[in-house]
């Protein structure tokens, strides 16, 4: 599965673990300094994350959203392409996958990216940074409906308390509307639903690649759903408008929570595992949160805070493992 990015750049990354890899690796013990430098760089993984948010709010405020989220991921999808050439000696994929990556870059990419770029034009960085934290329980329940996860005691407890805190960031701040920063915080979540069902749908075909080769090739389908919206709002695109800030926000956005985020991350993935790293991911939030105050303005709500903690609490419940029952 990639991890190229969501709202905060971010994804399920536990699925593709498994084949990135083996038994005789699982079973050599990592030398505590690599570990080290895996976990120190999953943190600048998640750091980039949580200012991608941050980074991409601020320049939709002088570039249509869609039309950046195209541009940005057209940058990061020709990074990677020529990355994998040089990485694998090739960039094709077997025929019987291309449809099926296809949809899911699609799902992925390019549906969550028209939603989710609109939705921040409307919501602030820490609100999407905070209701994306959910992500990881809504990728639970779809996985379970579609019969590819089970639903467990603890998984469906952890849902519904991260669920509520995503609710509660949202009533603290903006309350509950079809119009407005309400609208942008559905669009939000909705946005999330559409990440989690390119995890949970996408783990069989996704595992038949590496993570580098999927990542590339779902990032460019995905930039395909973002093309025809994109051409919608080029004529509201001012080119007088983008100075060298612009374009300092546009190559970090597309080279780093894009692009390179994938390499790292599935390298200490093959370190650490992707239930240690999967835990670093509640570190997004928070960052986004202190980001979003210095570098735009935006206040921190109480209830974003408590929402937010709620929303964590609810992800670690979720990955509890049941207790075995006990015999009389």
């Amino acid at each position: 599965m990639t991890a190229a990015e969501r709202a905060d750049g971010t994804v399920a990354r536990s699925e593709p673990a498994a084949s990135t890899r083996s038994p005789a690796e699982a079973s050599r013990p990592v030398p505590p300094r690599d570990r080290h430098l895996a976990e120190l760089a999953v943190l600048l993984v998640m750091l980039s994350w949580a200012a991608n948010v941050v980074a991409v709010k601020a320049a939709i405020a002088d570039v249509p959203p869609i039309l950046f989220a195209f541009v940005r991921f057209a940058g990061a999808f020709l990074a990677l392409l020529a990355f994998l050439r040089w990485r694998e000696g090739s960039v094709g994929l077997p025929r019987a996958d291309v449809i099926p990556i296809a949809l899911l870059g699609l799902v992925g990419f390019g549906v969550y990216q028209d939603l989710f770029v609109s939705a921040l034009s409307q919501t602030t960085a820490a609100n999407s940074a905070l209701i994306t934290a959910a992500t990881p329980v809504s990728t639970m329940l779809i996985a379970a409906a579609i019969g590819s996860d089970t639903l467990s005691r603890p998984k469906l407890v952890g849902a519904v308390i991260a669920l509520s805190g995503a609710v509660g960031v949202v009533a603290a701040t903006h309350g509950f509307s079809f119009s407005g920063a309400s609208a942008g915080d559905m669009l939000t979540f909705v946005a999330t639903i559409c990440w989690s069902c390119y995890v949970a749908f996408g783990a069989p075909v996704l595992r038949r690649h590496s993570p580098l080769r999927t990542a590339t090739w779902a990032i460019g389908f995905g930039c395909l759903g973002m093309l025809p919206f994109a051409l919608v709002q080029l004529p509201e695109f001012d080119p007088t408008r983008v100075g060298p800030g612009i374009v300092a926000l546009f190559l970090f956005c597309a080279l780093l929570p894009a692009a390179a985020a994938n390499v790292v991350l599935f390298a200490a993935i093959k370190l650490l595992g992707p239930t240690r790293v999967m835990l670093f991911q509640f570190l997004v939030p928070a960052f986004a949160v202190v980001l979003a105050a210095v570098f735009l303005g935006e206040a921190i709500v109480v209830g974003q805070v408590i929402g937010g903690v709620v929303i964590v609490a609810g992800i670690l419940v979720a990955t509890l493992r049941p207790r075995p029952a006990r015999g009389f």
